[in-house]
């Protein structure tokens, strides 16, 4: 049985982080909405109450019935979950008077308190929250103060049960860490065998159990996710699994080979299917986005389907579903209005009448690249950049045409190998070429011209939810386009996008 910590979601940005960080003790942690009753059996070794946007003191603040795991487990309350631990139990939570947000240094620190005793005296943490615990119960011991905050962490005298109020799991809590590894290694006792290597073995065994003999396919995209995926499940059902990798003709240069390479070196049963005519035909004419990416998920759904129908026997439908996308499903706030259009196979259960498997559902997406470096999968599937799942139909603004295809994949082409060769590509998180629906006038051999435009975009980012453009090189953007211009029969012009997200997005459509 695999132990694990139960972090309970208020709804706060820094949820997330903090199983991020867990994690990375190599201890296993699940996020649950504070209002789901959690399974309370022996694999549990301790309980983490998340931040919250809302206040205490709200009259529709979240509730969470604690009398079945307060004092019981070892308990950690992060902000809004100390001032719940204050407020509901004979303490005082109130606006703050002074300014607690930001970096702050922790002082008159309980140096003998498991929780904070490998900490510097004046540790700096971060503070984000407006309100603050002015009156601590009876029983609750204060184990750190700062200038300004009388109560920034405490613990209920006899019991497991301590609560803080600043976030340890942001980088500025520069020894938050250390304080997490305090909670879930020495006070919970977690053995931190939760490794890419445990999660494989535990995770083919589970496979194994779960499908037997049946038979099993999978839409690779040349992505980590899918990729890790079908590994993980060809090291679990061998012949069993069928992968179908779809050429919409909206991919990059000599990506349909390249990728087909790679995973027949990796020994998979791939099944490679040319479609980018059809696509290209239902695409003709159609210049609005939304519209654009129905007509790509519909006839992926329908090329995937007539391919799998081909195949006998199958009754699973293998996903790269990764924990981000489970966590959004079952949030706070209830699920998801929008299925994630990068998912590809969205659809396909329905159509298909298949089971579904998703074997990295647990995973944060650092962690498929830890499991599928562990299994041996090539790093230029690891380290490739996310790429749309409409591909480059939603990087040519306006109507897909099978010139403006060639066109972008050159340009693309010109841009990321750049990158790779001036050590750039492993700095950025997502890049990209956008032809944009925009012609302008310039000279080539003393003649006058008259053609498109693209726009370069590299960006920062963790996730995708947040993103900011990378400053490249002078000298390297020049380079790119100097090539892209002398190279790119239609191009004359380049721009560079220096939009963040927000308020832009990553994709121009």
């Amino acid at each position: 049985m695999q132990e694990k910590i139960l972090i309970f979601d208020f709804g706060s940005q820094y949820t997330q982080l903090i199983a991020r960080r867990v994690r990375e003790l190599n201890v296993y942690c699940e996020i649950l909405p504070y209002n789901r009753k959690p399974v309370l059996d022996a694999s549990v070794k301790g309980i983490i109450l998340s931040g919250s946007p809302s206040s205490v003191r709200d009259a529709n603040a979240p509730q969470i019935d604690l009398s079945e795991m307060k004092g019981k487990w070892p308990m950690l309350g992060v902000c809004y979950g100390a001032q719940y631990l204050a407020q509901h139990y004979g303490g005082e939570v109130q606006p703050s008077k002074t300014r607690e947000y930001g970096r702050a240094m922790l002082s008159k620190v309980d140096a003998e308190n498991p929780l904070i005793k490998t900490l510097s005296p004046t540790s700096q943490v971060w503070m984000s929250h407006g309100d603050t615990i002015t009156k601590a119960p009876k029983g609750y011991k204060v184990i750190a103060s700062t200038e300004d905050v009388a109560v920034a962490a405490f613990q209920i005298e006899g019991e497991p049960t301590w609560g803080i109020q600043f976030h340890p799991e942001v980088y500025h809590s520069t020894e938050g860490k250390e304080l997490l590894k305090n909670f879930v290694v020495t006070i919970c006792g977690c053995k931190q065998d939760w490794t890419p290597d445990s999660f494989i073995d535990a995770t083919v065994k589970d496979l194994q159990a779960k499908l037997g003999n049946d038979k099993v396919v999978l839409g690779l995209s040349g992505g980590v996710d899918s990729s890790v995926a079908a590994m993980l499940l060809h090291r679990a059902i061998g012949h069993n699994l069928t992968c179908i990798f779809v050429d919409m003709g909206l991919l990059r240069k000599n990506e349909f080979e390249t990728v087909m390479k790679s995973y027949e070196s990796m020994g998979l049963n791939v099944i490679g299917v040319r479609a980018g005519k059809k696509f290209l035909s239902d695409l003709a004419g159609v210049t609005d986005p939304e519209k654009k990416r129905k007509i790509i998920g519909r006839d992926f759904i329908e090329v995937f389907d007539e391919e799998a129908q081909k195949l006998k026997e199958v009754k699973w439908l293998a996903q790269g579903t990764i924990y981000p996308d489970v966590i959004e499903s079952v949030s706070v706030n209830g699920p998801s209005a929008t299925i994630k259009s990068h998912h590809n196979v969205g659809g396909l259960p329905e159509k298909m009448d298949l089971k579904i498997v998703e074997p990295l559902r647990l995973l944060f997406k650092d962690e498929v690249r830890r499991v599928g470096r562990q299994l041996n999968i090539p790093q230029e599937i690891l380290g490739r950049h996310p790429f749309p799942g409409p591909g480059l139909g939603i990087r040519i603004l306006g109507e897909v045409t099978e010139e403006k295809v060639r066109i972008l994949q050159d340009a693309d082409q010109i841009f990321i190998d750049g990158l790779k060769e001036a050590g750039l590509y492993d700095q950025v998180w997502q890049a990209g070429v956008m032809l944009l629906p925009v012609r302008s006038v310039g000279v080539m051999g003393d003649e006058r011209t008259y053609e498109s435009c693209v726009a370069l975009r590299a960006v920062t980012s963790t996730d995708g939810m947040t993103a900011d453009w990378v400053h490249l090189p002078y000298d390297f953007l020049a380079k790119v386009s100097n090539e892209i211009i002398n190279r790119v029969k239609g191009i004359n012009r380049v721009v560079y996008d220096i939009s963040s997200k927000p308020p832009a997005t990553i994709e121009w459509e």
